[in-house]
């Protein structure tokens, strides 16, 4: 059972030409702080909060954005969440921005916006399938980077725009997550390593924080600084992966 993505038998392949497609995109956006639920600030609360006073003051602190960020900086939320041996009610949103929030942070990536922009990737991509459809469900299935590549080259110019930002974050997403069986294939099998997915990761994220679209999107900043910071966050996720959550053992089909 491998890694999705990485290497897959022949599968549906592109059922129809992708420049004939017209339908609503989807777009990955850091949206995992405006989507947060009551229970993940239960949450919060129960972790942080001693007392009623204090957790009367936490609830207020968090119903305002700035105070929110500040809140969920603390580290005793991302060991509560590793420590905790109850089932989780909190959102895989919350879940992964705390995680790779405090992971950027050791690595130097201090941008909330771009921590809460690759947490929504990984909490996209915990649908499996999501990671073959560049575009949602209705785009046709493809299995590998060089793939998306080659339909993107054949696509209208406002879906390269989508297909350019599907790949970079697979890109992320495998690189990041994957990172021990890209070297095994690499070796066994003279399969592209690392700096590949670095490469196709950072040039197709740069070409899709340049286009106009993502200013419509609002992604223009978040992506482009991803772009640039691509292999400390990369490294960052091996690190969450391997040392926290075991990923690379969860995410396989």
């Amino acid at each position: 059972m491998w890694p999705l993505g990485i290497d897959l038998p022949p599968h549906m392949g592109i059922s129809v030409p992708v420049n004939t497609l017209n339908f609503p995109m989807h777009v990955i956006g850091p949206k995992c702080r405006p989507g947060f639920i009551p229970a993940d600030y239960a949450f919060v609360v129960e972790v942080l909060g001693r007392g009623k006073r204090e957790r009367e003051a936490l609830y207020r602190l968090l119903a305002d954005d700035l105070e929110r960020d500040r809140v969920l900086d603390d580290e005793a939320l991302f060991h509560a969440l590793l420590e905790e041996q109850r089932l989780l009610s909190v959102s895989s949103g919350f879940y992964f921005y705390i995680m790779v929030r405090r992971v950027f942070l050791k690595s130097g990536l201090t941008d909330r916006g771009m921590a809460d922009y690759v947490a929504s990737v990984l909490t996209e991509f915990s649908r499996m399938d999501r990671v073959r459809r560049p575009a949602g469900d209705r785009f046709p299935v493809l299995d590998y980077l060089v793939d998306m590549a080659a339909a993107m080259a054949e696509a209208s110019e406002e879906l390269r725009f989508f297909m350019a930002l599907h790949i970079g974050n697979v890109a992320l997403f495998l690189a990041g997550v994957f990172p021990d069986y890209i070297r095994y294939r690499e070796q066994r099998r003279a399969a592209p390593g690392l700096r590949y997915y670095e490469s196709m990761g950072e040039s197709h994220l740069r070409a899709a924080g340049d286009h106009r679209l993502a200013d419509r999107y609002e992604l223009m900043p978040v992506v482009r600084d991803l772009a640039e910071a691509f292999r400390p966050a990369r490294r960052a996720l091996n690190d969450l992966a391997d040392r926290f959550l075991g990923l690379d053992e969860a995410w396989t089909i």
